[in-house]
C-alpha cells in the first residue's frame, strides 16, 4: 500500500458514481435532450456532483457517454480510467437491464453480493443507476426500460491488479461504491475485498483459508496447505479487519502467515501491522527474548536493533526460538478477536519463504 502524503487530500468519485453519471448523459441524449455537460448526478447521501464528458455518441436506438474516473489523492488502481455507459432501449416492460461491457468483468463464483452470470455491477450502482433512468424517463413520459452496458477502457489489465480474478470475477473490472465518493487512504477498498474474499470461500465451501500479509508468505502458506485461490485472503496490514469479519462468518480452519515485523506487532496486540499505525516494540522483544533465555548483553542488543529482521537474526544466532514465540503471541491474539469461532495456526516466514516459526496452539 503506498505512503500517505502529507496534508489536507482531495477526495474522489467512485466508479459507480462516474457509470452513473455517464449512465444520465447517455441516457438524457437517448430521449432526444443535448448531453449534459457537465452532468449532475445525485449521491446516496445526497450529495450533487458534476462530471465532466469525455465522449459522446449516439445513434437510433442507443446513446453512449463517458468519464474519466477522478479518485483524488487516493491511489487508486482504476484513477484517470475512462467509464464509458451505452444505454438501448429495450422491451416494454423488461425494466433496467445490465450488461458487461468491455473491461468490466462478469461474476463466474457464488458468494458475492451478485448471481453467477451477472455483471460485475454492484447493488449500490445499480440503484443509483436505475434511479436516475427512472427520474429521466418520468420527466419524458417514458417507462425506462433500457438496456445499460458498463464499460472501463483497459479495465482487463487493470483487473489483474485487484482481488477480481481471486473473486471469480473475470474479464474486468467490478463497478464499485456504497457513498459515491472515495476517501483518500480509507483503506475501504482494501476491507471490502477481504470480506468478499471471505464470503467466496465459504460460498465455495472451502474449510480452510490463508490471511497473509504479502506474496511470499501467501506461496508458503498455499504450498504447505496445498491451498486453492479463492482460499487466499490478501490481508496485508488489516488483521483485525479479517478477524472480526471471520468472527462473524466463521469457517472451520484460518491459517495467519506473515513477516516476523508484521507478526511482532500481532502478538503485540496490534491490529492494524500498517507502520504508519504501529510500531515493532524493541523492548518487548528483548523481554520475549529473556523468557527464553537471553541474557542482559542479547537483550541490551535487541533494544539497540536497527531492525526487527536485526532482532530476528540476533536471537537466531543465539539459537533462541524467538519467531517461534512470536508465532504463538500472534496466534492468542488472534484467538481474543475471533472467540472461538474458528481454529488458527500461525506462520512466520523469512524473505525467502522459510518458515521460520510456527504455532498450530
Amino acid at each position: 500500500m503506498s505512503e500517505r502524503p502529507q496534508g489536507k487530500l482531495r477526495r474522489g468519485w467512485t466508479t459507480g458514481a462516474c457509470a452513473t453519471a455517464a449512465t444520465r448523459a447517455a441516457y438524457a441524449a437517448l430521449l432526444g435532450e443535448p448531453f449534459p455537460d457537465p452532468v449532475t448526478i445525485t449521491l446516496p447521501r445526497g450529495q450533487r456532483p458534476a462530471f465532466a464528458l469525455a465522449q459522446t455518441a449516439r445513434g437510433e436506438d442507443w446513446a453512449r457517454a463517458a468519464i474519466v474516473k477522478d479518485a483524488g489523492d487516493d491511489p487508486d488502481v482504476t484513477h484517470q480510467a475512462l467509464v464509458l455507459a451505452t444505454v438501448r432501449r429495450a422491451t416494454r416492460g423488461s425494466g433496467v437491464h445490465f450488461v458487461a461491457g468491455e473491461g468490466v468483468g462478469t461474476v463466474t463464483r457464488p458468494g458475492l453480493p451478485l448471481a453467477v452470470g451477472e455483471a460485475a455491477i454492484n447493488p449500490v450502482p445499480r440503484a443509483m443507476m436505475r434511479e436516475t433512468i427512472a427520474e429521466l424517463a418520468g420527466n419524458h413520459g417514458e417507462c425506462g426500460d433500457i438496456e445499460v452496458e458498463i464499460g472501463v477502457e483497459n479495465g482487463a489489465e487493470l483487473a489483474r491488479h485487484t482481488w477480481n480474478p481471486r473473486l471469480g470475477i473475470v474479464g474486468g473490472l467490478s463497478i464499485l461504491g456504497t457513498t459515491g465518493i472515495v476517501i483518500p487512504y480509507s483503506c475501504s477498498a482494501w476491507i471490502h475485498s477481504i470480506r468478499q474474499g471471505v464470503d467466496v470461500a465459504r460460498a465455495c465451501g472451502l474449510t480452510h483459508v490463508a490471511g497473509c500479509t504479502g506474496k511470499t508468505s501467501e506461496r508458503t502458506a498455499q504450498a504447505l496447505y496445498d491451498l486453492p485461490e479463492q482460499a487466499l485472503l490478501d490481508m496485508g496490514d488489516f488483521a483485525g479487519g479479517l478477524l472480526k469479519y471471520l468472527r462473524d462468518h466463521p469457517l472451520p480452519r484460518l491459517t495467519i502467515a506473515g513477516g516476523f515485523a508484521k507478526l511482532c506487532k500481532l502478538a503485540r496486540g496490534h491490529l492494524d501491522l500498517h507502520s504508519g499505525r504501529s510500531q515493532v516494540d524493541r523492548e518487548w522483544l528483548a523481554e520475549e527474548a529473556r523468557a527464553l533465555g537471553a541474557g542482559d548483553a542479547l537483550c541490551a542488543r535487541i533494544r539497540a536493533a536497527n531492525t526487527a529482521g536485526e532482532v530476528r537474526e540476533l536471537a537466531a544466532d543465539a539459537g533462541l526460538p524467538l519467531a517461534a514465540r512470536i508465532a504463538a503471541g500472534a496466534r492468542r491474539t488472534a484467538d481474543q478477536v475471533l472467540r472461538g469461532a474458528l481454529a488458527v495456526d500461525v506462520l512466520v516466514v523469512d524473505r525467502r519463504g522459510n518458515i521460520i516459526g510456527r504455532d498450530h496452539g
